[in-house]
């Protein structure tokens, strides 16, 4: 029977999705649900292993050789467990030692969600062959990854490149990571709505979405507060993007993640808003890219992951492909 299936799991502050993917980064299998982030511990942790459940009760699971997670962070992938900023009552969880459990003992590899999805567009999307790039998700929350000289380059416990956290306004407001104007505070989808109600806007007529996607078709049609909510939310990603272009010299940035789908309403601010932040000879022509696998990011980084050496962060191996 071939073996040549991972299982992989992609976990954020409003969904979690589950995979079996193939050696050719294919997904062959799905399952999607919301993710309960202000639930207890065990029940964030069961909504994760219902999802794996669904999977190996289909007639592929015994293919499978490996788990990779990737999740909102921050993440210690050496003890292998998560403290997402969204999921407030996960804090030093054990997460790599239960799914094992879960799934009868198979080998877990843990990244962060940023990492997760650079080196899954670095493998078969946007960032192919590119050696030089920090690639986003812009969504509940705001994470990254980096490749840099064509690896992906982690940090010793997985969240190198965790954009959302540079702070972009000193006096902003309190994030709940501690600081204050963080990237994500200003910039992520649950932001961009926050902002916008703050400021007064509401759905009008028949579109009673007063999230993200909300704003974003608000936007689209002229609305003043959406428009501002994007662009705002532009400028705190693109003085983000500028300050780690000017630390490590990327040639790019790849963009995904639910706020990505908005499309050019936040793209086109975004890449205004860069050309006034990346000054510098060796910042200015960072190029702005759509990742190439939308959503599907992440769990095709995460099962890359779990090519690699199990229970280390490493995606040696299939990510290299």
């Amino acid at each position: 029977m071939a073996t040549d299936l991972v299982a992989a799991v992609d976990i954020g502050g409003t969904k979690t999705a589950a995979a079996l993917v193939g050696r050719g980064g294919e997904i062959l299998e799905r399952v999607q649900r919301p993710t309960p982030a202000r639930e207890p511990a065990e029940r964030v942790l069961g909504t994760v292993t219902d999802a794996v459940a669904e999977l190996a009760a289909g007639p592929l699971w015994p293919r499978v050789t490996a788990v990779g997670i990737g999740s909102a962070g921050p993440v210690d992938a050496r003890a292998g467990t998560v403290s997402p900023v969204n999921i407030p009552h996960w804090r030093d969880f054990p997460l790599v030692e239960r799914v094992r459990e879960a799934t009868g003992g198979l080998p877990v590899t843990l990244v962060g969600d940023g990492a997760a999805i650079a080196a899954g567009e670095h493998w078969r999307g946007a960032a192919r062959g590119r050696d030089n790039v920090l690639c986003m998700v812009v969504s509940t929350g705001v994470g990254g990854g980096l490749i840099l000289d064509g690896r992906l380059r982690p940090g010793p416990t997985g969240n190198a490149g965790h954009i959302g956290h540079i702070s972009v306004d000193l006096d902003g407001d309190r994030c709940p990571c501690g600081s204050r104007g963080c990237v994500e505070r200003i910039a992520s989808g649950t932001n961009i709505a926050r902002w916008a109600r703050e400021e007064g806007w509401r759905p009008a007529g028949a579109d009673r979405d007063a999230g993200a996607a909300g704003v974003a078709r608000a936007a689209r049609r002229g609305e003043p507060v959406p428009l501002a909510a994007f662009e705002r939310s532009a400028r705190a990603l693109a003085a983000g993007i500028a300050a780690t272009a000017a630390l490590v010299e990327i040639e790019a940035v790849v963009i995904g993640g639910g706020v990505s789908l908005a499309g050019e309403v936040l793209f086109a601010p975004l890449r205004r808003a860069l050309g006034e932040y990346a000054t510098l000879p060796f910042v200015r022509g960072v190029e702005v890219l759509v990742a190439g696998l939308g959503t599907d990011a992440g769990l095709v980084g995460a099962a890359a992951a779990g090519w690699s050496e199990p229970d280390t962060f490493s995606v040696r191996g299939a990510a290299g492909n």
